[in-house]
């Protein structure tokens, strides 16, 4: 057992689990958008979409890494359909209503689900796990099987917490925005969103001009 390649690859992991985990991006806007809307449950039901997205890329990137380089009709899809998820969700920031902060009304439903769809829509989930981390665990695992596990299991926690952190961030702020500032601040939400599904649409073009 070589101790010292899975420590360092389960730094590595812990590492960009916290870039990702605070890098603006579509989830990340999800989890805020959500904590915003419905609390914190639903922040963290959000954040908690790595483990259901990401989990099984880890293993599928380990063989199918060299099939998704040189395929990118796949990548194209994933883009076109990220942009129209992200375009709707984008536009109900603008329509979300205000929170009334009562203990009896019931639980925001449909959280998780979102950002489920949100991580399996974002082209950038694939390159990241197909042309980074698949190839990276698929060389360290023919000296050390442990260590892309290790690596895998502290990118996949690290995210998550921070992601976590972020929602209970918001939903500590979350009883003291005034009506105005609740919907300013989702507004930014809708704009980044929109701005992301622009984003997704123009690689989505770009990968089809080159097919």
């Amino acid at each position: 057992m070589q101790l010292d390649l899975i420590l360092g690859l389960a730094v590595a992991g812990a590492t960009l689990g916290v870039v990702e985990g605070i890098k603006p991006g579509p989830l990340l806007t999800m989890v805020i958008r959500e904590t915003l809307s419905g609390g914190l449950r639903a922040g963290l039901w959000t954040a908690a979409a790595p483990i259901f997205t990401d989990g099984p890329l880890v293993i599928v990137s380990l063989f199918a890494a060299a099939w998704f380089a040189t395929n990118p009709l796949a990548l194209l899809l994933i883009s076109a359909l990220g942009a129209a998820f992200l375009f709707k969700m984008g536009l109900e920031c603008f329509g979300i209503d205000p929170p009334t902060y009562d203990e009896d009304a019931p639980l925001p439903t449909g959280s998780f689900r979102r950002g489920v769809i949100t991580n399996l829509l974002n082209p950038h989930v694939y390159v990241f796990w197909f042309l980074i981390g698949g190839p990276l665990m698929a060389s360290a695992a023919a000296t050390e099987p442990l260590a892309p596990i290790a690596y895998a299991l502290t990118f996949l926690f690290t995210i998550m917490l921070v992601k976590a952190i972020i929602a209970y961030t918001f939903d500590r702020a979350r009883g003291q925005f005034s009506e105005r500032g609740y919907r300013a601040a989702l507004g930014v939400c809708g704009v980044l969103m929109l701005g992301f599904a622009v984003g997704y649409a123009y690689q989505a073009w770009t990968l089809f001009t080159q097919l």
